[in-house]
């Protein structure tokens, strides 16, 4: 059995013999993250912890009396490797802090493992039932849940996951997932989350390349992604009703999968033409959309990996946040910067939907003027199917949830990133 390596913090230079400007110099014993106070802390920290993973050392200790809870959580994120997790002892700490680092471990890290699933073991019907397990045994008493599966989605009108999914012999599924701890059964609910739950995306007939499509089992990260942050917040003492939706899906080539010029009439009356089947995302959206405006959320929130051009702006560091509502996306950059975690507003208006226009239907399912602002396009398509779009609804396009190679900051795979910012919006609205 292995013994751990001790981690210290210092805030002096490496010795020379490490070089100039190290990150880290190692002793018999332990070994030394070196700091320079001018630069990023966090990142230098979680550097520093990423380059120790990938010299294959299994286990790490955090000694000494330098390190605090966000440094320690960026270590964390920076050891995690996709096969062993994150095996970070918290070192001495009070029982407090330590449940909170738990916590958010238990929670990130499901969002990794999950998106991290190959697209064999994770298909649609799993995806649903694994989240809503998960929240279960997190808080048995509140929580109950329905899955609306295969034909039974067309039958109660949910035709965007249904659609999508029927080029697959692994038909699509929702998740209806109510925590209520108020205790009352007619509460009002407080928060709709709506995740996209895509479990792998071949383009349909818009095929990808191979490149492309080789990482798409990531395309489930939204519905990860607000299952962890629900985690999350229970486990940090939500007490307010919230209603999670998840939209899961696998989007296959075959002679039963949807095709270019087919129109899906949606049950809140709008009809969509599609032009690109690898534009799938916000039609399976759209369904929990329709489903958070019936329940008359106060707030909605969905998070997706949407769009390649919210990637092309932000690149792999960043989630984008789009929303008509200027003071719910202030509010959410503040609780991105406060949990240090990097999110980024792109540009939203009700005009963007003139640029999905449709000769046979309300809208299409793809914009392709020259010029056309894709992450921006994706998000007015999804505000056809939301009641008061102006108002209280924020859309993540999760940019950062999934590193595609390894980098000196992230293993490869899924990151995690944006858990945390949705589960303090949860807390504070």
């Amino acid at each position: 059995m292995s013994v751990p390596l001790a981690i210290e913090i210092s805030m002096s230079a490496a010795p020379e013999q490490w070089g100039e400007s190290a990150l880290l110099s190692f002793q018999s014993d332990h070994a030394t993250i070196h700091i320079n106070e001018e630069q990023d802390i966090i990142r230098q920290i979680q550097k520093a912890a990423r380059k120790l993973a990938t010299m294959g050392i299994p286990e790490i200790t955090l000694t000494g009396d330098l390190w605090q809870s966000e440094w320690r959580w960026a270590a964390n994120q920076g050891f995690y490797n996709p096969k062993t997790g994150a095996n970070v002892n918290w070192g001495d700490v009070s029982e407090q802090e330590a449940s909170l680092l738990d916590t958010r471990k238990l929670a990130t890290e499901w969002v990794r493992e999950m998106i991290n699933k190959t697209p064999e073991d994770l298909g649609p019907s799993q995806l649903a039932l694994q989240a809503a397990e998960f929240l279960s045994e997190l808080d048995s008493k509140h929580i109950t849940y329905r899955f609306v599966n295969g034909e039974e989605l067309l039958k109660q009108g949910y035709v965007g996951i249904y659609n999508v999914g029927r080029g697959s012999v692994r038909q699509g599924a929702m998740l209806q997932l109510d925590y209520n701890p108020t205790g009352n059964p007619d509460a009002p609910y407080d928060v709709a989350l709506v995740g996209k739950g895509i479990t792998f995306d071949s383009g349909g007939y818009s095929l990808k390349g191979n490149d492309g499509m080789s990482v798409m089992k990531s395309d489930m990260g939204g519905a990860a992604t607000v299952t962890g942050a629900l985690a999350l917040a229970i486990t940090q003492g939500l007490k307010k009703r919230v209603k999670l939706l998840l939209c899961c899906a696998e989007n296959l080539v075959s002679g039963h999968a949807f095709k270019l010029g087919d129109i899906i009439q949606y049950k809140n009356g709008v009809s969509v033409e599609i032009l690109n089947t690898d534009a799938e995302g916000r039609l399976v959206l759209a369904d929990g959309l329709i489903v958070a405006c019936e329940l008359n959320a106060k707030v909605i929130i969905d998070a997706a990996t949407l769009t390649g051009a919210a990637k092309m702006a932000v690149g792999r560091d960043y989630n984008s946040i789009l929303s008509m509502d200027d003071d719910l996306v202030h509010k959410a950059l503040t609780c991105a910067r406060e949990e240090n975690e990097q999110a980024w507003p792109l540009p939203l208006a009700p005009w963007h939907t003139e640029q999905i226009g449709s000769a046979f239907a309300d809208i299409a399912n793809s914009g392709s003027a020259e010029g056309t602002a894709g992450a921006s396009t994706a998000a007015a398509f999804l505000s056809k199917f939301v009641t008061h779009p102006e108002k209280n609804w924020l859309h993540f396009d999760l940019s950062g949830a999934y590193q595609k190679s390894p980098n000196d900051l992230w293993a490869a795979g899924g990151k995690g990133h944006g858990v945390r910012t949705i589960a303090k919006l949860l807390l504070e609205l």
